[in-house]
């Protein structure tokens, strides 16, 4: 089943995202009429950084929409037209302080697709360097680095409930199980 949009609305645009309306036509025998909200991103970067002790650098940072803080994995919104692998080796030195001699793309994933249009491109990142962090001006954040072992406890016991770190950590246990 397919869908036709005949009208598109845009009561929000901000700076991150936007709120789109739509008016849509089922293309079925009925050709039903359907509103369907969709909110637009323009996508984001995750990174699995590990150290040579095989830990994975976490991030530790106040979210407004659990108005909490989190646990996850340094991340970041694409700057218009930005290539995500770009984005992920700057987003992993603002907010941990670390660049990486070795990158690995992971894959790539729809976080909500009954709503949203944005997609995390996730890398692996190693042989880390520390340098300094340098945050946006809005973000406090820290640096933790946890064992796998912990992680997945972490994840347990609801330590970590960020979608796309407990994804990152999947597929890096996915991966270690394949190159053995």
């Amino acid at each position: 089943m397919t869908q036709k949009i005949l009208k598109s609305e845009y009561p929000y645009r901000g700076h991150i995202l936007n709120l789109r309306i739509d008016q849509v036509q089922i293309d079925d025998d009925t050709a039903r009429h359907y509103v369907r909200e969709v909110v637009e991103h323009r996508g984001a970067v995750a990174i699995v950084a590990v150290d040579a002790r095989e830990r994975v650098l976490l991030v530790r940072q106040f979210r407004s929409g659990p108005q909490a803080d989190t646990l996850e994995l340094p991340a970041g919104t694409l700057e218009s037209g930005e290539d995500p692998a770009q984005c992920a080796a700057r987003e992993l030195k603002e907010e941990t302080g670390y660049v990486a001699a070795r990158w690995r793309s992971l894959g790539s994933f729809y976080t909500s697709p009954g709503y949203c249009t944005e997609k995390i491109y996730l890398f692996l990142a190693k042989k880390l360097i520390g340098l300094r962090a340098t945050p946006e001006e809005d973000e406090s954040i820290q640096a933790e680095w946890v064992s796998r072992a912990q992680a997945r406890g972490k994840i347990k016991r609801g330590e970590i409930m960020d979608a796309k770190t407990i994804i990152g950590l999947q597929y890096l246990a996915a991966t270690q199980r394949r190159s053995r």
